[in-house]
């Protein structure tokens, strides 16, 4: 059974961090390009950014950028995304997504809350 599961969010005042974990087991996740996504109630949801299986940052949203830092190790399938820095725009629900070979999997979210 192929599943993503996100941990980590929580509440934190603006200007903290934390670090969003996703879990990944039932298919070869190495092979997979690992995305982030967020969204906010009432908003589209949003590309954070993205892993390639090579280890190589892409798709950075320009709004985190030197504030979060995606990274993955496939000997425990999971990727990460360390978020320093939070502002209160960054509140939403955090999205894990595995992408490769015409299939694509989700997660069911983590939600993050930033207080100003």
């Amino acid at each position: 059974q192929v599943q993503l599961v996100e941990s980590g969010g929580g509440l934190v005042q603006a200007g903290g961090s934390l670090n969003l974990s996703c879990a990944a087991s039932g298919f070869a996740f190495t092979w997979y390009t690992i995305t982030w996504y967020r969204q906010a109630p009432g908003r589209e949801r949003q590309l954070v950014m993205s892993i390639t299986t090579n280890g190589d940052t892409t798709n950075i949203k320009d709004s985190v950028m030197g504030r979060f830092t995606i990274s993955r190790d496939n000997a425990k399938s999971t990727a990460y995304l360390q978020m320093n820095n939070l502002k209160p725009e960054d509140t939403a629900r955090y999205y894990c997504n595995a992408r490769a070979y015409g299939q694509d999997y989700w997660g069911q979210g983590t939600q993050v809350t930033v207080s100003s």
